[in-house]
């Protein structure tokens, strides 16, 4: 198995560097198979999400849309990726960050029964507990 960076998953969805665009997609689309399918790590989903939003203004149901379609493709495996799945929904249902959301679900998933913050916005969501 091969693991993906953020870079190469941005070149892909992006198309916008021709020659690095182009690398991406043959990389892609010739070594990520069904039998064979490539990693993303939730760091990577983390910095996408990132990338998106700051430097190609995404809109949130444009970065809820792409890394649902990133969890359906058989050719990638997500890592945790029922933990993923619940930060999405989280994420589709409130003005929180996605890796947020994915912060609190990945603490979940470990036990914990809060995530300790001081982003006022995050307190508000399940999970969350502002530290004060």
């Amino acid at each position: 198995m091969k693991g993906l960076d953020t870079n190469v998953l941005v070149r892909y969805l992006a198309q916008d560097d021709p020659i690095q665009s182009a690398q991406a997609t043959r990389y892609i689309e010739t070594h990520c198979t069904n039998d064979n399918p490539c990693f993303i790590s939730q760091i990577v989903l983390c910095e996408l999400a990132w990338v998106l939003e700051s430097n190609y203004n995404q809109s949130r149901d444009d970065i809820a849309s792409m890394v649902e379609n990133i969890l359906q493709v058989s050719q990638l495996e997500v890592m945790e990726s029922e933990v993923v799945w619940r930060a999405l929904n989280d994420y589709q249902n409130s003005n929180v960050d996605f890796p947020d959301h994915l912060l609190a679900r990945i603490n979940e998933a470990r036990g914990c029964t809060e995530t300790m913050t001081f982003d006022k916005k995050a307190s508000k969501q399940p999970g969350f507990q502002l530290l004060r």
